[in-house]
């Protein structure tokens, strides 16, 4: 397990030491991660300790939300200030997932269709 931690700390430090090189305007561990689905492409499967840690990581990842609630407590005055800027990005942005995923559903069941 060990092995496939190193393997996820690696493709997040690539993605980080990629961003600070460019300045992209990406999170690095979003970067890492797309790292990390290309290598996994390309394998063609996903090796066993790494999918042991992914079971281990997914069976604790409430702990990961600590620092967002958290953060929601710092910035309690901020977000009391600019709550109904807040609720129009959240209500923008959850019509557009919402949408696209529709969107792309509805393309891959066409596509699905004339395959058959």
């Amino acid at each position: 397990m060990l092995v496939a931690f190193t393997l996820l700390l690696l493709f997040q430090l690539a993605g980080e030491a990629i961003v600070g090189l460019t300045g992209w305007p990406l999170p690095g561990p979003v970067l890492g991660m797309l790292f990390l689905v290309a290598f996994l492409v390309v394998r063609g499967a996903v090796p066993e300790p790494l999918e042991k840690l992914s079971a281990a990581l997914l069976q604790h990842l409430l702990l990961l939300f600590v620092p967002a609630g958290v953060g929601v407590i710092v910035y309690a005055a901020l977000l009391a200030r600019e709550w109904l800027a807040i609720l129009v990005a959240l209500m923008v942005s959850t019509t557009a997932t919402i949408a696209v995923t529709g969107l792309v559903a509805q393309a891959l069941l066409r596509r699905q269709e004339r395959g058959q």
